[in-house]
Parts: C-alpha cells; structure tokens; sequence
C-alpha cells in the first residue's frame, strides 16, 4: 500500500541556561569524587563480571576509568525554567522555521518527561502558551517518545484527520535528584519539537518497527518525597543490576527493531545514508554501529554536548546531524529510540526538506549556586 509522503518539515531544539561540566564538580563535590566509586553512577555502571559479556560492555570498558562515566557537561534547569518553558520556546521556534502560524497547526503532540504537576501532562498548559485551539494530547512512551510520536503525527496526516501536527517533547531529569547523587551527574534536560505535514513524492517516513520494552518494567521506578521546603516531588530510583539488564537486552531490541523497520520501508542496511540513535550513554553510539556492523561516520554522537536528556536525544542528534550536512534531503535516514518500561523503536525515514530552528547557544550563559557561592561554570 503506498501512503502519501508525510514526515518532518521543520525541527528545533531548546534548551536551559545553566551548563554543568566536570570543573564544577571537582570543585564543589571534592568529598564525593574521593570516593565516587562507592557511590551510585560508578555503581550503576560497572561490569556485572570481571569481563565484558556482550558488545555493551565491550564499548562501556574504556569508560569505567573516568569517574563521570564520559558525560562532559550537563545543562540543568535554572529557578525561572521548567519543562514547560522549554517546551514553548522549542515549539515557537519550530513554528517559525515552517513558516506557519499558531493558526495553521490542527493537533499538538506532547511528551513530557515529565510534566511539571502531578496529575496532569503538559499539553494542554503549553496549548494555553501558544495560543491554540486545537487538540492537545499527551503522549508517553519514555525515551521511545520522540519515535512513538513521529508515527502517530505521520499516521494521522497520512489518513487525512489532520495537516501539521506539532510535537513537542522535553526531559528535565534534574527535578528528579539530589545533588548529592552522584547519579544526578549522567542526567540533563532539554527540548526538542518538529512540525509534520505532507512533503514531496517519496520523502517522509517509509517504515517502522516498535516493541514492547516489559524486561526493563522493574528498572526505573519514581516515589513521592517532599523537598525542604515542603513541596511535594517524584524521585527518581534505579536499582542495583539495571545496566545488567540493559546490557544484556539492549542488542536484541536494537536488532529487531531496525531490521523491521529497514524490511517494513522495503530497503536495505547498506542503502541507509545515515544512523540516528538516542544516545543516553557515552558509548551507545558506538555499541549500535558495532551490533549493526555500520561505519561510525554514519552516526552522530552528542552525549558529550548535552548528556542523558532522555528522549530529547533522539532529536538532538537529529538537529545536530541536519545542521552539519551529514544529512541532506532525500537522504535514507534510520532513527532508533527506547525506553525502560515502554517501548523501543525504529523508523525509515527519506528526509525532506527540513527548516531548523536557531542553532542551541553553546556558550554558558547562567550560573551555578554551590552552598555558599556562586561561579561561572566554564566551558
């Protein structure tokens, strides 16, 4: 059955002002980097035996020696961000780039890990911001959000319900740990947001593949606790032997997942011109071009500008991709997301021509508070 070119038409990413690299930690945690071994993120990324079992841990050893797990700098939520101010300006700015109005989007698509109140997602409040009155739905697939929304925008464009559908997806990891977690240093927060509309004959999504992700249900888990003030917050726990799990299932989702998806678009591995991943780790990149026995130049990596900002990774490194000319249009694209708990997934896309919202502002532009102090985080 052919369906009518639908796909990505303009993307933008946003994220906070505060930048956190390695030198803030040395110098406001030197207690905790003493002994970071012993704490939670050397815990949690450790071999589960003396030596590498799978491709996971072969492309994990060379980290194992540095202490913050190869993540180079983080960007956090200052006091007056939020998921939700995210959102907004990623999502105007992906408007912008269209070249469309508030007007002319008829469904909004949001994914907020997680939203800002209990209860309730962050569609409808963003809806409020930009001015819409068309539908706001919130959509949940975890890290798989980003793929998870791609196809539900593509379908419903596909079928005829709608013309531009607007996606919008956020991870703000950082409302979810003490800074005194050693954890805390591998997760960021970010956005990202894309327009899907009709494109040329041809481009657009061709083919896709998602499954269920139930072997990870029991590995991230959220409880309610206040905080000093207070307020009531979800933390976010991990327990011992998930990168275990991971490790020994991650190859096997990547697999089925591509492989179905490049079978569904009725092309093959060697036609794909380039590979996105989600990237939580600093070495996932490199474990997928090893299972998929692909060329690295035909990936990007950006954990080290931007860390784990969950399923803001996928477009991440997509925005990223497109703004350096490793991808042009009609161009075969591969994009491969998954998340604990949800789902893990695969699209082929031919990639159209896409507007790009600003270039992220690479250089600090907030500060940091430690206890007593506050000091430029460098670059």
């Amino acid at each position: 059955m052919v369906h009518p070119p639908v796909g990505i038409c303009s993307l933008a990413l946003s994220f906070p002002s505060i930048r956190c690299t390695k030198d803030y930690y040395r110098e406001n945690y030197p207690d905790l980097l003493a002994t970071v071994e012993n704490k939670s993120l050397a815990k949690l990324f450790s071999l589960s035996n003396s030596t590498p079992s799978n491709e996971y841990e072969l492309e994990m050893m060379p980290y194992l020696k540095d202490p913050f797990r190869g993540t180079v700098e983080r960007r956090i939520l200052a006091p007056n961000e939020s998921s939700l101010t995210l959102e907004y300006q990623v999502a105007k700015d992906a408007i912008e780039a269209a070249k469309l109005s508030a007007n002319d989007v008829d469904l909004l698509l949001v994914a907020s890990f997680l939203p800002e109140q209990i209860g309730f997602g962050n569609a409808a409040f963003l809806a409020r911001q930009l001015g819409l009155e068309c539908g706001a739905w919130n959509l949940d697939a975890s890290c798989a959000s980003t793929l998870i929304a791609l196809q539900t925008a593509c379908a419903l464009v596909q079928a005829g319900i709608h013309r531009n559908v607007l996606v919008a997806i956020s991870c703000t990891y950082s409302r979810f740990f003490d800074k005194n977690d050693t954890l805390s240093w591998f997760f960021s927060d970010g956005a990202g947001a894309f327009l899907v509309s009709s494109l040329k004959p041809n481009q657009g999504i061709l083919g896709t593949k998602t499954v269920n992700t139930s072997i990870l249900c029991d590995q991230f888990s959220f409880k309610l606790t206040e905080d000093e003030q207070g307020n009531q917050r979800l933390q976010m726990q991990v327990p011992k032997g998930t990168n275990k799990v991971i490790s020994e299932t991650a190859a096997d989702l990547l697999l089925t997942c591509c492989k179905g998806a490049i079978a569904a678009a009725g092309v093959t591995l060697e036609q794909i011109d380039f590979f996105i991943f989600n990237t939580p780790t600093a070495w996932f990149a490199s474990f997928c071009t090893r299972v998929l026995g692909i060329d690295p130049e035909r990936t990007i990596n950006v954990y080290p500008l931007y860390a784990n900002i969950g399923p803001a990774l996928t477009l991440a490194n997509l925005y990223h991709a497109a703004q350096l000319g490793k991808i042009r249009e009609n161009d075969l694209v591969l994009l491969y997301g998954f998340g604990a708990a949800s789902s893990a997934s695969a699209s082929v896309i031919r990639w159209g021509s896409v507007a790009l919202g600003p270039v992220p502002v690479n250089e600090p532009e907030s500060t940091v508070k430690s206890s007593e102090t506050r000091s430029i985080i460098p670059c």
